[in-house]
């Protein structure tokens, strides 16, 4: 079967809601046993519940990905209990509203830790064991933000720049090791984390910021984690094995057809 997972292991950070959820159950129901890494305790032990009943193992763990000793533990860890990793989605991040001028320093700080350091710490602690067995995937969820400037953004933007730059040094610098690592750069995706956005800041305007939101990309409407998750299938299987060092949009022709 095309793009199985099967035997597979795979740890899966930000994994408990929204596009890290949506990427943890395809995996799952293609076969890998998934290992999602997040902060939300009580989220990610209900989607590791659900993903078990539903499709293969699934287990959570609390774990902090800028905190560098929590996530050596973990990663150790799985790689034990499962006899290796084959796969890492650096997914968890965190986002930011605002220019240079009213962006202040702790919200900087807190950014550049999840959104940086946490993709430096989850690469950093798996790719050992990646060299061991001369074979290992990684993908980093980047953002349009990351190529192409959108207003308000500034911090979130350095960091998701940063996402893109670092796969572009670790596909380069590991490929003697048969480690390949792509990144996903989405636009705007439907998750609960846009609806309570948009009802924390605009309520009594949820539909027309909604319509408004849809309408930034050219294709009319916002993606789906879903359709984010596929394309992570896709480039971590072994039908992408031909695959290193690219950044994929999946922003309904943002990058290239706006303007």
């Amino acid at each position: 079967m095309k793009f199985s997972l099967k035997n597979k292991t795979a740890i899966i950070t930000g994994g408990a809601s929204g596009i890290g959820k949506a990427i943890a159950e395809t995996f799952s129901e293609m076969g890998a046993t998934v290992h999602i890494i997040d902060v939300n305790e009580q989220a990610g032990k209900q989607t590791a519940s659900e993903l078990t009943s539903k499709h293969n193992s699934t287990y959570f763990h609390k774990c902090d990905v800028s905190n560098f000793d929590q996530v050596e533990r973990v990663i150790s860890s799985v790689n034990t209990v499962n006899d290796g990793i084959d796969i890492l989605i650096n997914n968890a991040g965190i986002a930011f509203v605002g220019n240079i001028e009213n962006t202040p320093e702790d919200a900087m700080d807190q950014l550049y830790n999840v959104n940086i350091k946490g993709i430096f710490n989850c690469a950093k602690a798996v790719i050992p064991y990646f060299k061991a067995k001369n074979k290992g995937v990684i993908v980093n969820t980047a953002s349009i933000a990351s190529s192409v400037g959108i207003e308000d953004r500034f911090a979130y933007s350095m960091t998701k720049g940063a996402v893109l730059t670092m796969m572009y040094s670790i596909a380069r610098d590991y490929l003697k090791y048969n480690i390949r690592c792509n990144s996903i750069s989405p636009a705007r995706i439907h998750t609960p984390f846009v609806d309570s956005f948009i009802a924390q800041n605009y309520p009594g305007r949820e539909k027309e910021m909604f319509d408004n939101l849809s309408k930034t990309q050219p294709i009319g409407r916002m993606g789906t984690p879903q359709e984010v998750a596929d394309l992570a299938l896709y480039l971590a299987s072994d039908e992408a094995a031909f695959i290193t060092g690219t950044d994929f949009p999946i922003d309904g022709g943002f990058i290239k057809l706006n303007g």
